[in-house]
């Protein structure tokens, strides 16, 4: 029978990968043990938490759980975001280097936007019933155009910052942005970077996550985006206010500053140097996300007893909605946010479907759902300020909602219409009587969103107390 020998921890992989440098010096060893010691109090605390719900679940104290549902750019991050600002609000100081990436790639895709508007009027604008006066972009744009080539590396470096290395829609999207030229580029622009919801994809802007935002942002990096989006700032100024460019923009019927993630009205300030978000920064940057995504608080009511509030966000994308409903068949309220602003828009994904009533579809669906009878519903019919502009500009709702007929297209006459067909299906469809609460809300305004929500907050709390019998 051969010897036994004993094992070689030496050639032991998990070893050779957590051991320190061999030439490591002191300075080296100091941040190394600094960062050591940094990841362990995340994780102690991370400890601490799981083993205070497990406790809290112990004594009987169930969660106040919350679902986030609507279509995609319904609002439903922003709502989470909003969470976070009213009752988390050192997140945001830890989490503005994060999100000062995503709006830079904001201001990026927004100039992409724009270069698609004018590449495709030139093209096309020939004196067609869309395009009824040719449309040419004057030399000094064309000039504009050369000398924002730069953008194409910051979009490229932004994209691997978000998604981890070898995922999919990364090496797709930077592939597809090496093999074509600026014009195709442009085109394919409008499928959005996503970004799913298991990854951690924060932590990987900031230093030190513990630290202030403008202490845990590398200011010193000399591959900041930050540094080639300043130098181009003058330039994106200019097209962005060049009067072509608005006729290029009125000619489709394209509305940036309609669109999630707008702000070339912000340039000269998102792009200054040392730039840091704000708290509206972060409710209006878009990131389009996969997946679900789960945030957990701990909130005291009006009687001062705590509560663990676990609030879910469901992708919006159609795809994605089929699948939930068994595993959040024990929510206790519903958020769902119906964008009313896009009655005369249609979805991302289906160009045949318009996007009201896309969430009217889905609205029915979810109150006439048996598994969800005796799940609160809360309606946010969102964007009420993008639906007051349309009206105000002379859209009519009318030409895109037939059951309008000849009411006023007014906000006043429109948002009671859409109230009332909202309530119409609640009354006629639910399985069981619920109450109707419903909400005009912009949710990117955290004034009033702040009210929704501490009213909303009191009113789970106290259904939840009641059903654990903890008061009458």
């Amino acid at each position: 029978m051969p010897a036994r020998t004993l094992p070689n921890f030496e050639d032991d992989p998990l070893t050779n990968a957590i051991k320190p440098p061999a030439d490591e010096t002191p300075e080296e060893r100091q941040r190394r043990l600094r960062s050591e010691q940094d990841a362990k109090a995340i994780s102690d605390s991370i400890d601490e938490e799981l083993e205070s719900q497990r406790a809290a679940e112990r004594n009987g104290q169930k969660p106040v759980k919350i679902l986030l549902l609507g279509q995609s750019e319904s609002g439903k991050s922003t709502t989470l975001k909003n969470f976070q600002l009213l009752y988390e609000p050192k997140v945001f100081r830890t989490e503005r280097a994060s999100w000062r990436a995503v709006i830079q790639l904001n201001v990026v895709r927004s100039i992409h936007l724009i270069w698609d508007a004018i590449s495709k009027g030139e093209k096309t604008s020939s004196g067609s019933q869309e395009f009824p006066t040719m449309l040419v972009a004057p030399p000094e744009l064309l000039k504009i155009k050369l000398r924002l080539a730069p953008l194409l590396q910051v979009e490229e470096t932004l994209i691997r910052r978000l998604t981890p290395a070898g995922s999919g829609e990364t090496e797709a999207t930077l592939r597809i942005g090496r093999d074509m030229s600026y014009s195709e580029r442009t085109k394919n622009y409008m499928k959005e970077v996503t970004v799913n919801s298991a990854v951690q994809w924060k932590g990987s802007f900031g230093r030190r996550l513990s630290q202030e935002a403008d202490k845990t942002i590398n200011w010193e990096d000399p591959d900041d985006p930050g540094r080639i989006l300043h130098a181009c700032s003058e330039d994106m100024i200019r097209l962005w206010e060049d009067p072509m460019t608005k006729k290029f923009l009125e000619a489709q019927k394209l509305r940036l500053q309609e669109l999630a993630g707008f702000f070339l009205d912000s340039l000269e300030r998102v792009t200054a140097p040392q730039y840091i978000p704000t708290d509206d920064d972060i409710l209006k940057a878009r990131l389009k996300t996969l997946g679900v995504t789960e945030h957990r608080f701990i909130l005291s009511g009006k009687n001062n007893i705590s509560r663990d509030w676990r609030v879910f966000d469901v992708g919006g994308h159609r795809s994605q909605r089929a699948a939930w409903v068994p595993y959040f068949d024990d929510m206790d309220a519903i958020i769902f946010l119906a964008p009313i602003s896009c009655f005369d828009q249609v979805l991302a994904e289906d160009h045949r479907v318009n996007r009201l009533e896309d969430s009217v579809k889905l609205w029915s669906s979810i109150v006439s759902n048996p598994l969800l009878k005796h799940t609160n519903l809360i309606l946010f019919l969102n964007k009420i300020d993008i639906l007051q502009s349309k009206l105000a500009s002379g859209i009519k709702i009318a030409d895109y909602v037939v059951s309008y007929g000849d009411r006023p297209n007014d906000y006043e006459h429109s948002s009671t219409y859409l109230r009332r067909k909202f309530s119409g299906i609640l009354k006629e469809k639910s399985p069981l009587p619920r109450v109707f609460y419903c909400h005009f809300t912009t949710v990117t305004d955290p004034k009033s969103t702040k009210y929704i929500l501490s009213n909303l907050k009191d009113m789970l709390m106290r259904d939840n107390l009641t059903k654990t019998n903890l008061i009458a």
